[in-house]
């Protein structure tokens, strides 16, 4: 048997009644690991996202690292513009896959939004033969008109970039170490924004015919009839390939969603925030990675009986630091309740424990991997 706090209160704003606690066999939860993941071989993609800060980076490596020992491939994709990766692995990782040094079958990248709004721009350029400085500029007029215009629609045509190239290569399976929750929600969108863009477009093609080609040929853009066939063409093209792929997310046996949070207040609500938004996209997600965790297998409660019992014999800045730490034992203890609470019959809920070490370097990865599929007995 495991004593975990559980409260009555359904969201993580609500006050808690510390005291509500009680005893339940490890049978009536599932798993607190990661082992589902490793085991459903069907899965393709995997998404890990939460908060800033809370150890996605750490956390997708570690689950890469994981997947290598049971998949032939695997890829780590880095969706957010302040890529992290290569501090992880303490390597250079480029926009192409890099393979990780100590692996045969582990791989990692990092993207860049801009650079592939500006090659897919180049590619407009040669398919409508706009040769000039000044045709170029006709055609990058064209496309930031159109990105101010459609908020989201360059990061959702970049996006789509990505996918083409992914899907191209043969990796078993491919992590995501997405952008902090409110990139990784609007990742999501993208098929509401192009299908947008799309009506948009051919809205203005119905009423206005030749205009946006002719608009672009002004500035210099190539002949207008090629101009709107590539832009049109483009969208086209990207719609097809976000809509396939939304498709794919949102089936249960290729892709999953793992969220990762910190026994704080602002993670525990932004990962509900979360989960409430992934199944309104129809996308699952039943794992959920508590990092920085203080002592897990102990409770405030058996912290505190010690401190009480000895805090006399401790010199007064041992006190503080003790004190500083039971103070924050207890805020964790407190959260952590509310995420069994509220996920704990449903979900994964995998508690990893704050080192005193950074980790980074494969070694460290491979090793703080171990948690996340054979996690700290909680009844020791």
């Amino acid at each position: 048997k495991r004593s975990v706090r559980r409260g009555s209160t359904q969201t993580p704003n609500a006050k808690y009644d510390m005291t509500d606690a009680y005893d339940y066999d490890d049978e009536d939860l599932p798993d607190p690991s990661l082992k589902n993941i490793l085991e459903q071989e069907s899965l393709q993609w995997i998404f890990v996202g939460g908060k800033g800060g809370v150890g996605k980076t750490t956390t997708s490596c570690c689950l890469g690292t994981q997947l290598a020992k049971h998949r032939k491939k695997v890829l780590i994709v880095s969706t957010d513009p302040a890529h992290n990766l290569s501090d992880a692995f303490c390597q250079k990782i480029g926009r192409e896959p890099t393979p990780i040094q100590g692996f045969t079958n582990l791989s990692a990248m990092e993207i860049d939004a801009t650079e592939d709004l500006d090659k897919m721009q180049r590619s407009m350029e040669d398919a409508t033969g706009a040769g000039s400085d000044d045709d170029a500029s006709g055609i990058q007029s064209l496309m930031t008109e159109l990105t101010n215009s459609i908020p989201g629609i360059d990061e959702a045509m970049s996006f789509s970039e990505l996918m083409k190239q992914v899907q191209n290569m043969d990796y078993d399976v491919v992590v995501f170490d997405t952008a902090p929750t409110g990139h990784t929600l609007r990742l999501l969108s993208f098929p509401t924004i192009l299908e947008k863009a799309f009506g948009k477009l051919m809205d203005l093609k119905d009423r206005f015919g030749g205009l946006i080609g002719q608009a672009s040929a002004l500035f210099g853009g190539g002949s207008p009839d090629q101009v709107q066939a590539a832009l049109l063409g483009r969208l086209e093209e990207t719609r097809e390939i976000i809509n396939k792929v939304n498709t794919a997310f949102q089936d249960p046996a290729l892709t999953t969603f793992v969220c990762v949070c910190i026994p704080e207040f602002l993670s525990i609500y932004e990962t509900e925030r979360l989960v409430q938004e992934l199944s309104k996209f129809g996308i699952d997600s039943h794992n959920i990675v508590v990092n920085q965790v203080l002592f897990p297998e102990k409770d405030a409660e058996e912290l505190g009986e010690w401190f009480d019992s000895n805090k006399d014999g401790l010199q007064k800045e041992a006190r503080e630091i003790c004190s500083k730490m039971m103070a924050r034992k207890r805020m964790q203890d407190k959260y952590i309740g509310q995420c069994f609470d509220l996920y704990g019959d449903d979900f994964h809920v995998v508690l990893m424990p704050l080192l005193d070490h950074e980790v980074r370097g494969v070694e460290k990865l491979k090793d703080f991997s171990e948690l996340l599929i054979n996690p700290i007995d909680l009844e020791e």
